[in-house]
């Protein structure tokens, strides 16, 4: 069975938050500290044990079928948001556009870091990472709300830079300012894998 591992990767919290109502808007609330449930944020509209299929498991359930919720935090790198802003020709980038669940700095090629990878935080709180997250155009639409012209540029510019999701494996505080550390699995890339994709 594979261990997961501590690496030498250790970031920090700089930005919390998290989404109310998706129905209103995608934007995520900023927050000092957030308490992790097993269901996720309090609060959060994302959270939940349980949530409904949609397009990206359509290979493998009908659209609202009742499935295990893996995506209850977005997770994202402030080194990448920097990349993202550049490329876009912004200063900066709101997580809060986003709908960021929490921004980490200090672990590099952070949207790549393997799956089943846990973040642990200072009170023990850990997070397991399920995938990548693709980057869509809602977010550039919120872009687009406050800076004019600049939304559709999103989506290229966040290409393997959107975070992963993550849902809570134990739960805890974690606050602005903790430190955060990486373990990853120590299983071998799967040797099937170009031949999968193929």
């Amino acid at each position: 069975m594979p261990a997961l591992v501590p690496t030498k990767f250790q970031g920090r919290v700089v930005w919390l938050g998290r989404v109310i109502n998706t129905q209103e808007t995608l934007r995520s609330e900023t927050l000092p500290l957030a308490d992790l449930k097993f269901s996720g944020i309090e609060g959060e509209c994302h959270g939940g044990l349980t949530r409904p299929a949609c397009v990206r498991t359509k290979a493998q359930y009908p659209e609202g079928t009742e499935i295990r919720n893996v995506r209850q935090l977005t997770i994202l790198s402030q080194e990448e948001l920097d990349a993202i802003a550049e490329d876009m020709g912004m200063a900066d980038i709101d997580p809060a556009w986003l709908g960021a669940s929490m921004v980490i700095e200090g672990i590099p090629d952070f949207s790549h870091v393997p799956p089943s990878s846990r973040l642990q935080v200072e009170s023990g709180a850990s997070l397991a990472v399920d995938m990548e997250n693709r980057p869509c155009i809602y977010p550039g639409r919120e872009i687009e709300k406050d800076r004019p012209g600049l939304g559709p540029k999103f989506k290229p510019a966040a290409k393997n830079r959107r975070g992963v999701t993550a849902w809570v494996e134990r739960e805890g505080s974690v606050k602005v300012g903790d430190s955060v550390r990486l373990h990853i699995p120590d299983q071998p890339v799967w040797q099937m894998l170009g031949d999968a994709r193929s």
